[in-house]
């Protein structure tokens, strides 16, 4: 009896299915990408009309119905040192605290 009630709580305290850290592809997120709650959405794949590679690394301007958190347009510039690697080849943004600030951009690997 200990042992259901004990996978009972953990099944609670780590439900299964996609969250807040897991891509649509699978993959987890890093942690620190988002805040971990199921509901919000911080992190999600974008559409590569959204991303400019330029000089030193990219440039993200998304409009509302682009991420599902964003109301009004916005213009990210993301140095190549700080994109994270995408593990399924597209790519992915986490706005966390809130729409302004870019937590995490995901890029996939460049190829020439």
């Amino acid at each position: 009896m200990r042992s259901i009630l004990t996978i009972a709580m953990i099944a609670y305290a780590f439900p299964s299915g996609a969250n807040a850290h897991e891509a649509q592809s699978g993959w987890q997120y890093e942690a620190y990408c988002c805040n971990g709650d199921n509901h919000t959405g911080d992190c999600q794949m974008i559409s590569t009309r959204n991303v400019k590679i330029v000089a030193g690394g990219y440039e993200v301007e998304l409009k509302p119905g682009d991420h599902r958190l964003v109301t009004r347009a916005h213009d990210f510039k993301v140095p190549q040192s700080q994109a994270r690697r995408s593990r399924d080849a597209e790519y992915h943004l986490c706005l966390y605290p809130n729409e302004d600030t870019l937590r995490c951009f995901y890029a996939p690997d460049m190829s020439y």
